[in-house]
């Protein structure tokens, strides 16, 4: 999964068709759980385009997103938000795959 490297980049990324934040942090124990399914997520979800974002780094964005929990995940369509899966608890791919399942329709 492909690093947000700068806010110029957030900006013109969720300007793309369908793309998917993950906000994560390296000291993230729930994060780590799901880190062995994403690459099987992003395999099976090709029309979404998926980047990493490191909460630590990128903090004033969470605020801004007003993701407090991580994992957590925002999806953008054209530069509009199109759906979040955001909490505080630890997710399940199912639960993921669902969340995105809930998003292909839109």
């Amino acid at each position: 999964m492909e690093q947000l490297k700068s806010m110029d980049q957030f900006t013109e990324l969720k300007q793309d068709e369908r793309v998917v934040f993950m906000f994560t942090a390296g000291w993230c124990p729930d994060c780590r759980v799901i880190e062995p399914s994403l690459p099987s997520i992003e395999a099976d979800y090709p029309e979404f385009t998926f980047i990493s974002v490191d909460r630590d780094e990128f903090i004033d964005l969470c605020g801004d997103l007003e993701v407090y929990g991580i994992p957590s995940f925002v999806v953008f369509h054209e530069g509009e938000e199109a759906g979040r899966f955001v909490s505080k608890d630890r997710k399940t791919k199912k639960q993921i795959e669902s969340f995105l399942d809930s998003i292909s329709v839109q």
